[in-house]
Formats: C-alpha cells, sequence, structure tokens
C-alpha cells in the first residue's frame, strides 16, 4: 500500500457563501520526486474537481502557482512533498484578495511591475542589427531577469502588507533595478526619479522576508539596496 499525505487546504468559495475554512485531504505518495503541485493535481482529478489553484508549466518557469506552504511562500511545482511537515498546511499567498480557495487577484501585484515601466527605453538611433552589450554589462542582469513574478518575495513582505497601495514592494523593485543596470537602457534618470519616494522605494526596512521567500534564490533587497545607492551618488 502506497504511503499517504496528509494536506490541510484553504477552502473558500464567495459564490456559496460562508466563512474561509482548511479541508483535510489524503493523497498516495507517487514517487520519491513527487511536489506539492502533484498532490493538488490528484487532489482535483481523483476526489475533488471543485478544488480550485493556478498552474500552467509544472517546472518553476511560469510563476503561477505561487503559495503559502506550511506558512512560508513558494512555488508548488517545484516544492518536494518529501521533507514537508505533516499535515501539510497549503494556503493561497498572504495579503491578497482571495477570489476562490487557491487562487488571488493578482491585479494590483502587476499593476505594480507596471509602473516600473519594465521595457527598454532609449535615445539613440535604432541599430541596423541588435543593441549590444559586453559580457561585463550582460553579467550585471544576472540575479534579477530569472524573476518569474510569482508574488512570493512581495506577498511575504510586511512593509508591503501594511502599505501595500504605496510601497512598491520586492518584485516590483527588483525588476526597476534590473532596467537601472541595462547598459543599453537611456532612461536611468526617469527611472530613478520614478521610484524616488518615501514609500514607492524607502518603505523597505530590510527584513529580507522576500529573499527568503525567493523560489529562484533572487535578492530583492540588494536590488532595492543598490538602488538607494544610486540615489545617494545622484546627490552627491
Amino acid at each position: 500500500m502506497s504511503e499517504m499525505i496528509r494536506l490541510s487546504v484553504f477552502r473558500y468559495d464567495p459564490e456559496k457563501g460562508g466563512k474561509p475554512s482548511m479541508q483535510a485531504f489524503e493523497v498516495p505518495l507517487l514517487n520519491s520526486g513527487m511536489k506539492l503541485l502533484d498532490a493538488l493535481n490528484y487532489i482535483k482529478w481523483e476526489l475533488d474537481g471543485s478544488l480550485t489553484y493556478r498552474r500552467s508549466c509544472g517546472e518553476g518557469i511560469c510563476g503561477s502557482d505561487g503559495l503559502n506552504i506550511n506558512g512560508v511562500n513558494g512555488l508548488a511545482c517545484i516544492t518536494p512533498i518529501v521533507g514537508l511537515k505533516q499535515p501539510i498546511h497549503v494556503r493561497p499567498l498572504p495579503s491578497m484578495h482571495v477570489i476562490r480557495d487557491l487562487v488571488v487577484d493578482m491585479d494590483h501585484f502587476f499593476d505594480q511591475y507596471r509602473q516600473i515601466q519594465p521595457w527598454l527605453q532609449t535615445k539613440t538611433p535604432v541599430p541596423e542589427h541588435e543593441r549590444l552589450q559586453s559580457p561585463e554589462d550582460r553579467a550585471r542582469l544576472d540575479g534579477s531577469y530569472e524573476c518569474v513574478l510569482c508574488g512570493c518575495c512581495s506577498t511575504s513582505c510586511p512593509s508591503w502588507w501594511w502599505n501595500g497601495d504605496r510601497f512598491l514592494g520586492p518584485a516590483a523593485l527588483l525588476h526597476a533595478n534590473r532596467w537601472i543596470v541595462d547598459s543599453r537602457d537611456g532612461a536611468t534618470g526617469e527611472r530613478l526619479d520614478q521610484v524616488e519616494d518615501a514609500f514607492r522605494l524607502y518603505r523597505c526596512h530590510q527584513i529580507m522576508n522576500c529573499m527568503e521567500a525567493c523560489p529562484k534564490e533572487l535578492n530583492p533587497t540588494a536590488a532595492i539596496n543598490h538602488i538607494k545607492r544610486k540615489l545617494l551618488a545622484r546627490k552627491s
């Protein structure tokens, strides 16, 4: 008989009314490499088809299945079942409006991402082929372009919980820094102007939950500090 895995999963259906609750499930350990997403898929396909959650690539690339797993944010598709304390408590990302079960409203998160204008802005003529970078300039983008916008970092940040309407949060600021350090971009001054604000940038208090929560092992705190140093250097 297969080993059974115990889970406690957040359930909430606003169309049916009532309060949110945790529902217990048991699923078989399918293999030694089983991930949390495999367990959620088993619940949906074999036990309760009404369970609602986001999923897509299943490889940690799309960032769609960010969840709170035993109190820590992470991606279900790359989180191994083996080693997690049972019952495994699975909840939606914290400080987000829950649409249903494990699905949260990401509109505000992506609106903040759009505010940093995450695209290349140049003031020089378009080259015949492409805008080249030196290997050294390209290496400066490491640690930021890998972000998959899962929201695990921003939703683990107390400053974002308390001031999410004004503080851009770790994910948006990580991407802001990605364009500030890009040697091909010509809008560094405008980008610094856009984030220079007591709330938008400086509400980061170096708690570093974002770094602990990032499933790609990125360091938004370091990116935020780099922006602060750029602003300080601009004033001196």
